[in-house]
């Protein structure tokens, strides 16, 4: 009997929430682990075997030295990695860190701030190793991830969408929020997945799956202060979930000029 792809799940600074989105995946998960061996995932079980693994889910930003040395080890043992999460594809809520004094924060929160050992600055796995594919959201969508795990198993690129949220809203009948409401909405920059949660509930888009293919935030912008969205407002629409996602950092640092 050919034997079954190994899988493990690892977690770095996040929040466990896409690792439960495996689990959530409930009668789909067990059809999956009769296709693959789940090799290593703490979440779900403590039985853990060593690698090398075939495909490894990896969550979380990276803030530690500790963590930096962790994921290359990851990386060596894993034959494909795959990034699921805001976290781990643009460092999470915690890289919020990164645009202020790091050791302040420390100085502030913990009596003993020289017991800390921490990075200045909160990363995306991606600017640490090779990555295979990026997963995005917060948290990722069940549908997508099984699209993910189904691919690997065929050996195919997943077919994840990379058109924004605008698209979805248009696909579900959603009235535009912007035009009809002047709602600050970041669904015309961000990317698919959600199937536009919040504009089905009559609120912007925040943002969660993190900036969609060739976006012109410049624009966007421009437009939000048209609707009277002040300055501060607007850098804080670019920073939560995907913070340092590079096209959302320096939109939200050209509002700090």
């Amino acid at each position: 009997m050919p034997r079954k792809p190994r899988l493990a799940v690892f977690k770095f600074a996040s929040c466990d929430g896409c690792q439960l989105s495996l689990l959530d995946c409930e009668d789909e998960l067990l059809a999956l682990a009769g296709e693959l061996e789940i090799s290593h995932f703490l979440e779900a079980s403590s039985a853990v075997q060593d690698g090398p693994y075939d495909l490894s889910l990896v969550e979380g930003s990276i803030t530690t030295p500790h963590d930096a040395a962790r994921i290359r080890e990851v990386r060596r043992q894993s034959r494909a990695l795959v990034t699921i999460g805001a976290c781990a594809t643009a460092g999470g809520i915690q890289a919020l860190r990164n645009f202020r004094d790091v050791r302040e924060f420390t100085r502030i929160v913990y009596a003993r701030p020289d017991y800390i050992e921490t990075l200045e600055r909160s990363t995306a796995i991606a600017d640490h190793v090779p990555v295979d594919f990026e997963l995005r959201g917060c948290p990722i969508n069940k549908a997508q991830l099984l699209e993910v795990l189904v691919s690997f198993l065929r050996r195919k690129r997943p077919n994840i969408p990379s058109h924004s949220v605008c698209v979805e809203c248009k696909r579900r009948g959603i009235v535009c929020l912007m035009v009809a409401r002047g709602t600050a909405c970041l669904g015309p920059v961000t990317h698919a997945g959600c199937g536009a949660l919040c504009p089905s509930f009559h609120r912007g888009c925040y943002g969660c799956f993190g900036p969609a293919e060739s976006v012109n935030t410049p624009a966007l912008a421009e437009r939000l202060e048209q609707l009277g969205v002040d300055r501060g407002h607007r850098l804080r629409l670019f920073r939560s979930f995907n913070a340092n996602a590079p096209e959302f950092r320096e939109e939200s640092e050209r509002h700090e000029q």
